[in-house]
């Protein structure tokens, strides 16, 4: 161009100001405005407000504000909005509101970056004086404004100060657009108003895509799975006549829905949608995919959609972890934690809490040390989910003197790290300390949950507490903890191994699980054995069996039973049938974690590659026993 003026740099330096992947050349040019002795005026300067804003960098925003301030400008009313709008877009509230201070002129765009400004950074009570202040001074809130503040309260959970704020919508009989709808629509679903969101959903003249995943998100943050789906059917139905097609948003919030619904009905015709939409190798919906197939209990499918995905983040790997977890695969957990930390992903606190879960289910103390030495490097260690896992893992793995350690360094703990410590309490044996923890936990004004009254009742099992067991029961139905198969399954073990057989067989027959769970009777079919109650015995054996025809613990039971008190023929005629069934009971397992691999054993199982070696061993700790007993004896002599 072979004339340039102020004019000509001006209208570049905004068109370039609007892009974030361009706003750098806006400094560029309005570094050669020195060239030709150009001087900036009040629109060069608004518009590299709005370049600092784009990029989201305080710091070049801090420079524009000093030329501003040398340039004499700083008095314009729309380059001071301009600075304070940049200051909002880099989210620093403190340089915005002292900008706001500063400015005596304040129109609807000046509130409007305040508000804003206070809700991007999480203050919501702020963010919503602000709209009182702007409607003080008498100035009415635009459309802007609206959707502003209702995102305030959606994400506040504030249905309240929502149905005002959309009172005050409908009274300013302003001219409502798709996204101001979409804001009511969003904020309703967010407070748990179904009713209130649908029927705005209904009342929007031609919703648009944004308007649908609302909807869609809204059922399924209130697990309202079915709903969700029909609200997919609807749009997939429109999109054949519309071009408006379910995006990644609409199948990670349908995935989110329905993940825990029955997948051969849901989650494997969404999963057959997602790949006729092209989108298999979004991560975003992968993410949503593996988590279905895991909740589904197809970990081996949930492998297939990682494997497929060829660039993971952290997300999608702790998706796995977690997984692999959630199924009792700890191994594979860890395994999968190992791989991650490998690939250069830093660990968060979702990933640590479940690799520690798995530590401890695996009492792996070695692999939880080190762990934990994660947690302290990478700061985690203020964490309150990630404290309540390491103690459970040294709780579990019965290090209970590192566990209170780690307990008394929180300032005030929360549910999480009470119940670890409770329950590491009771299942070692020391059920008065368990009790005791409660105590203060209660006195600290935390309530037990479902969590504590399991560990509670688990210690007065392992204990014989009769009495304490059934007082923690009572405590539970008063606290309106509805009690589930576990808690059960400890007072009817509780009752059983204290002779207490009727009562036991009352709980079992009067709970919702008598009839799903064989558990509860083989446990009263133990107990039996050691009480020698026959008809209790074949009672309790002919539940199990009802449920579980061919199961082989019960089988043994009921022949131990038998030959308990000297039935010896009945025993016998069971031990055909179990040979005849080909039954044998589950071998138990043993493992130990030697140089950071885990050796698995079992009886009668010759696979290890050390079994000789292991062989060898037991039988040179036999003679040196036999060695030490005869010594023994002879000195005796």
């Amino acid at each position: 161009m072979p004339t340039r003026n102020l004019i000509t740099y001006n209208t570049l330096i905004s068109s370039f100001s609007k892009s974030p992947q361009h706003a750098i050349s806006s400094f560029k040019l309005f570094r050669e405005l020195s060239w030709f002795d150009l001087k900036p005026n009040a629109t060069t300067f608004t518009s590299l407000a709005h370049a600092s804003g784009s990029i989201e960098d305080p710091f070049v925003g801090a420079g524009v504000h000093c030329r501003v301030l040398a340039s004499g400008f700083y008095g314009n009313v729309h380059v001071k909005t301009s600075v304070l709008g940049m200051y909002s877009d880099c989210g620093d509230v403190e340089s915005a509101d002292r900008v706001f201070d500063e400015t005596e002129e304040r129109d609807s765009v000046a509130w409007n970056c305040m508000i804003f400004s206070y809700v991007r950074s999480g203050n919501f009570g702020n963010g919503l004086r602000m709209l009182n202040g702007m409607m003080r001074d008498g100035l009415l809130p635009n459309r802007f404004t609206f959707s502003i503040v209702l995102s305030a309260c959606g994400r506040m959970g504030d249905w309240v100060r929502g149905r005002v704020i959309h009172a005050h919508v409908i009274t300013s009989e302003m001219l409502v657009d798709n996204s101001l709808e979409n804001a009511l629509l969003d904020m309703y679903s967010s407070c748990d108003d179904l009713s209130s969101a649908v029927s705005v959903f209904e009342s929007i003249e031609k919703p648009d895509l944004v308007s649908w995943n609302s909807l869609i998100s809204g059922f399924s943050n209130s697990g309202e799975g079915e709903e969700a789906m029909g609200a997919f059917v609807r749009l997939k139905s429109l999109s054949q006549f519309e071009e408006m097609k379910p995006d990644e948003y609409t199948f990670v919030a349908i995935f989110s829905a329905t993940a825990a619904l029955p997948y051969i009905y849901y989650g494997k015709p969404l999963h057959a949608e997602v790949c006729k939409a092209g989108l298999e190798g979004s991560i975003f919906v992968g993410n949503t995919v593996v988590n279905m197939y895991f909740m589904n209990e197809d970990p081996c499918a949930a492998l297939d959609i990682f494997r497929s995905i060829p660039e993971k983040d952290v997300v999608i790997w702790t998706e796995m972890i977690v997984g692999y977890s959630r199924l009792g695969e700890g191994e594979l957990a860890i395994k999968y934690f190992s791989s991650m930390l490998e690939e250069g992903h830093k660990a968060d606190t979702f990933s640590l809490c479940s690799a520690l879960s798995s530590s401890a289910d695996l009492a792996a103390l070695r692999q939880g040390e080190m762990l934990h030495a994660l947690v302290v490097k990478t700061g985690y260690e203020e964490n309150m989910c990630v404290s309540g896992s390491l103690i459970d893992m040294y709780a579990k793995s019965g290090y209970l003197d590192r566990a209170f350690s780690l307990f008394h360094r929180i300032q005030n703990p929360d549910l999480k790290c009470w119940n670890s410590m409770i329950g590491g309490y009771g299942n070692h044996g020391d059920a008065e300390r368990a009790f005791k923890l409660c105590s203060q936990m209660k006195r600290q004004g935390l309530d037990p949950d479902h969590v504590t009254y399991v560990s509670l009742l688990s210690a007065c099992s392992h204990r014989g507490l009769v009495d304490r067991g059934r007082f923690y029961w009572f405590c539970m139905m008063s606290d309106g903890v509805i009690p589930g198969v576990k808690h059960y399954t400890c007072m009817v073990s509780l009752l059983s191994r204290t002779g207490l057989l009727k009562e036991a067989k009352e709980m079992i027959v009067n709970s919702p699980f008598g009839r799903k769970y064989p558990e509860l009777w083989r446990i009263l079919l133990s107990s039996c054995i050691n009480f020698r109650d026959l008809d209790m015995g074949i009672y309790a054996a002919e539940q199990v069996l009802c449920l579980e025809p061919d199961d082989s613990p019960s089988h043994i039971l009921l022949s131990n039973l038998y030959a308990s008190i000297g039935r010896w023929d009945d025993a016998a005629e069971i031990r055909k049938k179990i040979r005849l069934l080909m039954l044998e009971k589950d071998p138990g397992l043993s493992w130990i974690d030697v140089k950071g691999i885990v050796n698995i054993f079992s009886a009668d199982d010759e696979s290890h590659q050390q079994a000789d070696d292991c062989r060898n061993e037991l039988f040179r700790l036999q003679a040196n026993l036999k060695k030490w007993e005869i010594s023994e004896i002879i000195i005796n002599i």
